[in-house]
């Protein structure tokens, strides 16, 4: 068990942590859907899945990425001064200038983004300290005392950066700071039983409960995501269940039922929340070079709609999180 490690491994890791960097794509502070009150949500890069419905695609590579805005480009030429590889140029057809970035060209060294001061190109995925990392939390410390709120590591995959993970939990511990991380569960067992000690709370993804329809809509199997849920659960951690809801995916009356079942499988279970699909992340996909492998719905799902599965689910005798009347949860991720 995690809780029988020894001294010395978990004083080469305390001594390690400063020195440990992770690549996080954003802070979003003030954040009230990521857990309890107000939090301060750090997405971190890499993640195993590709989930049609992406909200963060951003976050799928684990590399740094460059994210490219051609309406915010003045044809300054900056970035085509400053580019090594020549991945930028612009094109002049009559009085308009078009900005063209050759992204197979580019190696995402980030110069340009260095000297773009109108947002068209930004580095995305920077190295961070957990120093670094924790500034930025501690600055609304006095918002998590009074509202209940922390620290959310999300995603990406927090699993991915298992170290980084890990060192940012023991400082936020630290700190006094709440914890939640939001998790798919795809991974070793090792790896999320590794967390338990220093997580007050996990946000665990159910996406699909379909096994084949799981392998088409996230390029994975949800057999090792189930697995590791009935562990954790054994194991005491305190664990809510965010259930994504996308029209044309997994909207359906049997995958509803999964849910009921598998919640009532989980007598400890904190509870369940509905999350509702947004589009949001249809716009991202072209700023990151990014394309879906199908069509991804379009529409977000009626509030209306989402209710009626709550209420349904409350019929089953599952403890549903979302506020009846007014779904107040995050878009599905």
């Amino acid at each position: 068990m995690v809780e029988n490690l020894t001294a010395k491994t978990e004083q080469e890791r305390a001594q390690a942590a400063p020195a440990v960097l992770g690549r996080v794509f954003n802070i979003q502070r003030f954040s009230l859907h990521d857990g309890p009150g107000i939090r301060t949500t750090v997405f971190l890069k890499g993640c195993p899945l590709r989930c049609l419905w992406c909200h963060n695609p951003e976050g799928m590579s684990a590399s740094h990425s460059v994210s490219f805005q051609p309406e915010k480009c003045m044809a300054c030429g900056e970035c085509v001064r400053v580019c090594p590889n020549g991945a930028h140029r612009l094109e002049a057809s009559g009085s308009e200038i078009t900005h063209v970035y050759n992204r197979e060209a580019c190696r995402t060294c980030g110069k340009c983004t260095e000297f773009c001061d109108t947002g068209t190109l930004e580095f995305v995925g920077r190295p961070l300290t957990v120093a670094d990392v924790m500034k930025e939390v501690l600055q609304d410390r006095a918002f998590y005392l009074t509202s209940g709120g922390g620290m959310t590591i999300s995603g990406g995959e927090p699993l991915a950066q298992l170290d980084f993970t890990l060192a940012l939990l023991r400082a936020a511990r630290e700190q006094g700071i709440h914890r939640c991380v939001e998790t798919s569960g795809f991974a070793s067992w090792e790896r999320l039983r590794s967390l338990i000690p220093l997580v007050n709370l996990f946000l665990y993804d159910w996406k699909e409960t379909d096994p084949q329809r799981h392998q088409d809509f996230t390029g994975q199997s949800n057999l090792i995501i189930i697995e590791n849920l009935r562990a954790l659960h054994e194991a005491g951690g305190m664990v809510q269940l965010q259930c994504p809801v996308v029209p044309g995916f997994n909207d359906r009356e049997d995958h509803l039922a999964g849910i009921a079942a598998l919640a009532q499988s989980l007598p400890h279970l904190e509870g369940v929340r509905l999350l509702p699909f947004h589009p949001l992340g249809e716009s991202k996909l072209a700023r990151f070079g990014l394309t879906s492998a199908t069509k991804m719905s379009s529409r977000p799902l009626d509030p209306v709609q989402l209710d009626r599965w709550a209420s349904w689910l409350r019929d089953q005798g599952v403890r549903v999180l979302n506020t009846d009347g007014s779904p107040a949860s995050a878009p599905a991720r």
